[in-house]
């Protein structure tokens, strides 16, 4: 062994990771290519922590290698996933588009194709990850060097999400300031500056909270076209969550798995608690009903299914990278297949639990608003004296109910001769406030009907923090992973190259502090990820059952995990999930074509929103986005091709002093003089279709010659 170590520091190669003939010791090129480096815990016993190869093989066997990092614990790992992929969207979008399709009906279709597309994705992502212990560049390069632009397209889409997913946190950062004053500056609407007591017109035309969120909060312009002007309040905010982001990342997973065990935990302590209060507000009932009552008839719809699908794509975090990234660092025996399913599991459990606390509070808030109608209409027909003679009661008790007054009006109330709304807690529960607005509009306005409302807000506001942080975490570690295992001076100067990332990331993040930035913050929501993404999720499916083979797949993770995964995972990938997929696909496309892409604009003069269309310039960049994402995947594809092309036409051409760089290997030369007579054409690779991802037979018979 020392004599093979003096001859290999006089080795002239670039990679890393490199074969060559060793006296008394040969690495063949399939396992220079297999062979990752070992993870702390691999030496450990007990599950998640098994050696992979015993000692005396190890002995036998000599690699050069750079240690790669591991999770302290697989708790720290399960906080990880689970805090990337329960995020901001868990608690309003999910919600939102159960609220809007059918309650119970969308539930059970979400559950549906979690468990047809979801989870087998989901698996798939976390045994390649695992397997090969690679970013998401490594592990689809692994493949075959073709499709490597499917990890490139994957931290592009990661960089844009970063982009506009910490401005989101910025402004949870700003209401979480503003929550420590009381009365909230949200639960009333502020005076005119002439020193009247009228207040402003745009908040008496809306609410509160929702003059607040515009005027206070983004200090929003009628359209994006009014561009540069920058809301100072925002962009400091927004400097301070990329250095939050940055101090957590600083270390990689060594700093940002600890940092897991506050923001990945808290939010769960805090929904509970809003359960528990939510539960006990008058109107709960009557909005957890309406969440659990199926309309089944929305099952016809196919935007529904649209809906719900991309949900679950979202919901999981496929094809970010992120996945995989995380999955890299664990041991090669780790059970991925139960993480797969707990982490699935969680993230819906967590959806539930985060509807029931929404629809809790939004029951709540609608019964204040139906309860606030009625007494309105009944002081109004109050003088009525024939009105009043017929009902006594109604007119005299103060503490009427829905029931009574809707009663009343179905009788005589409808037939008045001035109009009166029927106060129904039905239309108001209807009234769906989607997106940012569930949080920042709907959720605060009833919180601010609580006792103690700047404690609840400042909770509900560190929750919004925390989640958003975890899965900014996850983001960024699906960006910086694959990149460092591709390019070796990233992965020599990683932490200064998160400290740039950082840096740009605050600088592009300027575009959504602008009066217009929630502009661009639905757009890039809207089309920056989800056709990239799509179309990433669809190469990956398609590049692990067909092009490598479901069935050699599923072989390798029965050699890592030394038991076999259920046989149906194989149909899964093979025919449902790209089924599934080239339809999300074909459905986002259609109604990207046919609906023309348009924004929510707040219209200040009737404080209201108002539908326009993109702009011309709005619609290249959001094209040019969209093309960007996708663009990596056919170039590496061709560049690789042409490659392959031109070296089959010149010939393979080896000898000493002479550097041919195939696939992942690179031959490397040397100045001893046996190895030098070897004969260069018994090192010919393995070709690119007959890539393989971990092998431990592979392992086991290099390591015995």
């Amino acid at each position: 062994i020392p004599k093979n170590l003096a001859k290999v520091r006089n080795l002239s190669c670039s990679n890393e990771l490199f074969s060559c003939y060793l006296t008394n010791c040969v690495l063949t090129p399939l396992q220079a290519v297999m062979e990752k480096a070992p993870l702390p815990a691999d030496a450990g016993a007990g599950e998640g922590q098994h050696t992979d190869m015993a000692a005396g093989e190890q002995e036998q066997e000599f690699a050069v290698v750079t240690t790669r990092d591991g999770w302290d614990s697989k708790l720290e790992y399960v906080l990880a996933q689970v805090g990337f992929s329960v995020g901001l969207g868990n608690v309003w979008r999910f919600p939102y588009l159960c609220h809007q399709n059918g309650g119970g009906a969308f539930m059970l279709l979400y559950i549906l194709l979690m468990l047809l597309v979801g989870v087998p994705l989901f698996f798939l992502e976390l045994a390649a990850g695992q397997s090969i212990r690679q970013g998401s560049i490594g592990v689809w390069k692994q493949i075959s060097p073709k499709l490597a632009g499917i990890g490139f397209s994957s931290c592009v889409v990661c960089f844009f999400v970063a982009l506009y997913y910490n401005v989101i946190i910025s402004w949870s950062l700003f209401y979480l300031g503003n929550s420590f004053q009381n009365p909230l500056p949200w639960e009333k609407c502020p005076q005119t500056l002439n020193g009247t007591s009228m207040v402003v017109k745009e908040c008496e035309l809306s609410s509160p909270t929702t003059y607040f969120w515009f005027r206070e909060a983004l200090d929003i312009t009628n359209s994006i076209n009014q561009i540069g002007e920058f809301n100072p309040i925002i962009t400091g905010c927004l400097l301070a969550a990329w250095a939050i982001v940055f101090l957590a990342m600083f270390k990689g997973i060594k700093s940002s798995g600890k940092v897991m065990y506050f923001s990945s935990v808290f939010p769960y302590i805090v929904l509970l608690c809003f359960l528990i209060r939510g539960l006990l507000l008058d109107g709960a009932s009557e909005g957890i009903i309406y969440m659990l009552y199926p309309k089944l008839e929305i099952w016809g719809s196919v935007k529904v299914w649209r809906q719900a699908a991309t949900q679950v794509f979202f919901a999981l975090g496929l094809g970010f990278g992120s996945v995989i990234a995380y999955s890299s660092y664990n041991p090669r025996k780790n059970n991925c297949h139960r993480d797969a399913l707990m982490v699935s599991s969680i993230n819906f459990l967590t959806s539930v639990l985060a509807s029931l606390v929404v629809f809790a509070v939004l029951g709540f808030r609608a019964k204040n608003i139906a309860l606030h109608c009625v007494r309105e209409n009944l002081q109004l027909v109050s003088g009525l004296s024939l009105v009043t003679s017929d009902n006594p009661h109604l007119f005299n008790n103060s503490d009427v109910t829905l029931e009574e007054y809707t009663e009343w009006y179905h009788s005589q109330g409808a037939q008045l001769p001035f109009n009166l709304s029927n106060c129904s807690l039905e239309t108001e529960m209807n009234k769906g406030v989607d997106g940012t607005g569930l949080a920042f509009i709907a959720f605060t306005e009833a919180m601010t009907q609580f006792p103690a409302a700047p404690f609840w807000s400042a909770m509900f506001f560190l929750m919004l923090l925390n989640l958003g942080l975890s899965t900014m975490f996850g983001t960024m570690e699906g960006m910086l992973t694959p990149l460092a295992d591709h390019f070796t001076a990233i992965a020599k100067h990683k932490r200064l190259f998160t400290v740039f990332s950082c840096v740009v990331g605050f600088g592009i993040g300027l575009l959504f502090t602008q009066r217009c930035g929630n502009y661009f913050v639905t757009m890039f929501d809207d089309y920056s990820a989800t056709l990239p993404l799509i179309i990433v999720v669809v190469f990956e499916n398609f590049s692990v059952a067909w092009i490598y083979g479901a069935d050699r797949f599923l072989k390798d993770i029965e050699k890592m995990l030394q038991w076999h995964p259920p046989l149906i995972y194989k149909y899964l990938w093979k025919y449902v999930c790209p089924l599934a997929m080239i339809g999300l696909l074909g459905a986002s496309l259609l109604n990207m074509f046919f609906e023309t892409p348009s924004y929510s604009a707040w219209d200040r003069d009737t404080a209201s929103k108002v539908t326009l269309a993109y702009p011309g310039w709005a619609l290249a960049l959001l094209t040019s986005l969209i093309i960007i994402a996708t663009l990596p995947v056919p170039i590496c594809y061709i560049h690789h091709t042409l490659l392959g092309n031109l070296r089959r036409s010149h010939g393979q051409r080896g000898g000493a002093n002479h550097s041919l760089e195939n696939g992942n290997y690179t031959w490397c030369s040397t100045e001893d003089p046996d190895v030098a007579a070897q004969d260069s054409t018994s090192l010919s690779p393995v070709a690119e279709e007959n890539y393989r991802l971990l092998n431990q037979e592979d392992e086991e018979e290099s390591s015995s010659v």
